[in-house]
């Protein structure tokens, strides 16, 4: 009865493939992007895919081959027992598009643009930056790997120029380079998770309200700023966003090893 289910219609993705000669593999099968999202989260052993799928196991092998002969994923042997694959995704995920009848959102159209953007006498980098974000909104397009990715870039070019050994002193560099660069104003809470929020998001503050977050530029330059400083890799996730209809952005970071910054809370 389950495989007989009509399938929900889901954005198709795009990835990375690692034969230069096919460049990337645009991926429809709703059961596809079910195990595909799975990966992305975590490695997973065969046994767990059917039972998160809720699929037969001949139909997730069929899918499982079809995405291993695409270069899309792989898998490794168990090491606690040599009968079981772990499969885990061998490309890189690039974005997704959603098939749909493009709708004109008021965020695009000229008389938004002028009273929320030039009239306030923004820079030309903002009215640029804010179309094209609503623009491929409107259109069904997220680009949001490569904005994670460019911001991450950023980040540790910025580094260099923003740290110091004060803690403290690094986070007031942080925050007065937001404000100069009016990227919003930053207040930034250290403990064992550490809390950054941002009043006036130049990233998303004009964009229209889609429900989920939207600042994977800011998160690749905080990730990037704050893994180089702790020297460990770090977590970052928007928990609020103006997008969402919250009154402010908000980001945790959490290290994925909380050794270094235990002893800061307070501080």
């Amino acid at each position: 009865m389950e495989e007989n289910k009509k399938p929900i219609n889901r954005p198709i993705q795009i990835f990375s493939s690692p034969d230069s000669s096919i460049g990337v593999n645009v991926v429809k099968s709703p059961v596809k992007l079910t195990i595909l999202d799975m990966l992305k989260e975590t490695d997973m052993e065969f046994d767990e895919i059917t039972l998160n799928t809720g699929k037969s196991k001949s139909t997730i092998s069929v899918h499982l081959k079809s995405l291993r002969e695409n270069g899309i994923i792989n898998y490794r042997v168990d090491p606690n027992d040599n009968r079981k694959k772990i499969f885990f995704l061998s490309s890189r995920y690039l974005g997704s598009v959603d098939i749909k009848e493009s709708k004109e959102i008021e965020e695009t159209t000229p008389e938004f643009l002028i009273e929320n953007i030039i009239n306030n006498k923004a820079n030309f980098s903002l009215l640029l930056f804010h179309t094209l974000r609503s623009t491929l909104i409107q259109e069904g397009i997220s680009i949001n790997p490569f904005l994670h990715d460019t911001g991450y870039r950023i980040g540790e070019a910025l580094y260099p120029s923003l740290k110091d050994d004060d803690l403290e002193k690094f986070i007031e560099n942080i925050k007065e380079f937001w404000e100069s660069n009016k990227l919003g104003e930053l207040d930034i809470d250290l403990g064992q998770i550490i809390k950054v929020k941002n009043g006036d998001c130049f990233e998303c503050g004009s964009l229209p309200k889609i429900g989920i977050p939207a600042c994977y530029f800011d998160v690749g330059i905080l990730e990037a700023l704050f893994s180089k400083y702790f020297g460990m890799p770090l977590n970052v996730i928007e928990t609020k966003c103006f997008t969402m209809g919250d009154n402010h952005c908000e980001f945790e970071i959490e290290p994925l090893s909380l050794e270094k910054i235990r002893n800061l809370e307070g501080i």
